[in-house]
């Protein structure tokens, strides 16, 4: 019989990216109870919202995947949104959990915790010994806040709370806006526009020097599903591929899924944003957990999803 089955789960922003990505696995290992609330129904940012609903469900155990996420322009615009929202999401969450007692916790952080310039591969210990990226300090304060959250309830409590950093994210159910979405994400929309009007040319961001990390969503459900199970420490984990490309290989990938014809010009006015990201998953990966979804196989289904997304009208396509 499965772990899973019989246990009350409740998946926070079980309709995004990576809590739709736990929610399969979960629901692949027969879990026979999973809870999820849309934003009608619970209110996270509001404790007593948050309250009521632990209350009344007693879940336990409980992944936090829901945030306020976007690329570095909506980092850039709205520091004030993207501090407060996720610093009274995680904080109403992870307390709630505590007092209606939830057996376990994993909160879901993010790889712009750590120092711009951390020395590469980044491992969990380099969190907090240098300057973040200035264009996403204000995520990466809240995300490292949750995690000092979760330490210092199993310090004070003895609660089972675990923190995880998963790299850069793709799937299926990602976030496809023009204006906050992230980079792989926003190619893909790019060029499928491109295409779609037969543009001559797609222009990108910055020099397409930067290196960069990207895993499935599907690869970080089964890690954090994995990592419920069978991790149970104070210090946070890293979640990565142990895969890098750069911005200007990964258009060039997204270019050739898509179709697109035409050339790609790099705006060298903008900004490039942290040189080079790889997580060093070597913990996570002594486990015995390894990724199994390839980045190009993984950008076609994330495309095809895309294109599902526009058939359905969930997104207008220029």
């Amino acid at each position: 019989m499965s772990f899973w089955n019989n246990k009350k789960v409740y998946v926070a922003g079980h309709r995004g990216l990576v809590g739709s990505a736990i929610w399969r696995e979960l629901g692949r290992l027969g879990a026979s109870h999973l809870i999820g609330k849309n934003r009608g129904e619970v209110d996270l940012l509001d404790a007593k919202s948050v309250d009521g609903f632990f209350e009344k469900e007693r879940p336990e155990y409980v992944f936090v995947a829901a945030a306020k996420v976007g690329g570095i322009l909506a980092n850039s615009n709205m520091p004030a949104d993207f501090l407060f929202q996720n610093l009274a999401i995680q904080n109403n969450l992870i307390d709630a959990a505590k007092r209606f007692g939830a057996k376990k916790l994993l909160f879901l952080g993010s790889s712009c915790i750590y120092p711009k310039h951390a020395p590469q591969p980044i491992r969990e210990e380099h969190l907090l010994t240098g300057p973040l990226e200035p264009t996403n300090e204000w995520y990466a304060i809240a995300k490292i806040a949750g995690i000092k959250m979760c330490q210092a309830y199993r310090r004070q409590y003895g609660s089972d709370f675990i923190s995880a950093m998963p790299t850069n994210m793709y799937g299926a159910n990602d976030n496809y806006d023009p204006k906050n979405s992230h980079v792989l994400p926003a190619l893909i929309r790019r060029f499928h526009e491109a295409k779609e009007s037969k543009a001559a040319s797609v222009t990108c961001w910055g020099t397409g020097s930067p290196l960069r990390e990207f895993m499935h969503s599907d690869d970080l459900g089964r890690a954090c599903v994995f990592l419920m199970e069978r991790y149970s420490e104070e210090a946070h984990i890293n979640v990565g591929s142990g895969q890098e490309v750069s911005i200007k290989q990964l258009a060039e990938l997204v270019k050739k899924v898509v179709g697109f014809e035409g050339e790609i010009v790099w705006d060298t006015t903008k900004p490039d944003g942290t040189p080079r990201k790889l997580m060093d998953s070597s913990k996570l990966f002594a486990l015995g957990y390894r990724p199994q979804v390839e980045l190009e196989e993984g950008i076609r289904g994330a495309y095809e999803d895309f294109k599902g997304q526009v058939a359905r009208g969930h997104i207008i396509s220029r």
